[in-house]
């Protein structure tokens, strides 16, 4: 059986109990990372992951804002809960785990939205996006090939022009301008990040991981983005399977505004 990764923003990780037990009953990653729990350490609902087999938890929250969490149903290590820009916001945790005879470490981001408006003279919070980004420079890929690195989670930039319904009016929209996504794709390649979702997908073809609540209907519109990303090391390409995008997950009870990505590798 292959590895799994999956990787999902939940919106609240106690509000969205129901549906992340169905994701881990009828998916059962090896690994779930999570971002935008919403929920300081001592309320994350440990149990309720453990009686579903995911034993190894490994979290870094805060009350009702941002948030990330990562749980397996293997041992994992906490390596590291990283500051970034200086601030408190709980935005990232890493985990070391071994699989196939390597020691992957693995990070868990949630990068910040960065408002509406995309001007950092006027908008801290779009300063603060791109800051974080700047500061990714920081986390590269292993290079090691008896190791391996991952890095997945909401990253919060769609990069490339069919990572978007409309490239050309979303232009000067927060998560696809030209500032974003340049620096974004400079910051991965200097990493030696390999965009596995993009690996084997021609770059002409749509990709989504996120629907808006603002649209009536998300499904007829269809006017997503691809927001929640997997990279890896290049050592691990050769080991990639191939992934899966939860787009039935949009339209569960109660859902989040966006949908799982399971990653699949042949390490073990």
């Amino acid at each position: 059986m292959p590895l799994t990764v999956a990787t999902w923003n939940i919106n609240s990780v106690r509000l969205r109990m129901p549906i992340v037990e169905r994701l881990l009953r009828e998916k059962a990653p090896d690994i779930l990372c999570l971002q935008e729990t919403k929920c300081p350490d001592d309320l994350f609902p440990a149990e309720a992951f453990r009686r579903l087999g995911y034993e190894h938890i490994a979290i870094h929250g805060q009350k009702g804002y941002h948030g990330v969490a990562t749980v397996a149903r293997r041992p994992i290590e906490m390596v590291e809960k990283r500051r970034f820009c200086e601030i408190e916001d709980s935005r990232h945790v890493s985990v070391r785990f071994q699989a196939g005879g390597r020691s992957i470490l693995l990070h868990n981001f949630y990068v910040p939205a960065g408002g509406d408006e995309p001007n950092p003279a006027i908008n801290w919070k779009f300063k603060h996006k791109l800051d974080f980004v700047a500061e990714m420079n920081a986390v590269p890929a292993e290079p090691d090939e008896n190791s391996g690195s991952i890095l997945v989670g909401d990253l919060n930039i769609a990069p490339l022009e069919h990572d978007v319904w409309s490239h050309k009016q979303l232009l000067n929209v927060v998560s696809h301008t030209p500032v974003e996504t340049e620096n974004f794709e400079a910051m991965r390649k200097a990493g030696r990040w390999v965009d596995l979702m993009r690996h084997n997908v021609p770059d002409d073809r749509k990709l989504y991981t996120w629907w808006s609540y603002r649209a009536q209907d998300w499904q007829a519109s269809n006017r997503g983005r691809r927001l929640d990303h997997v990279w890896s090391s290049g050592s691990l390409v050769p080991a990639f399977r191939g992934y899966e995008i939860l787009r039935d997950a949009r339209g569960w009870d109660r859902p989040s505004d966006h949908v799982p990505v399971i990653a699949s590798f042949d390490l073990d």
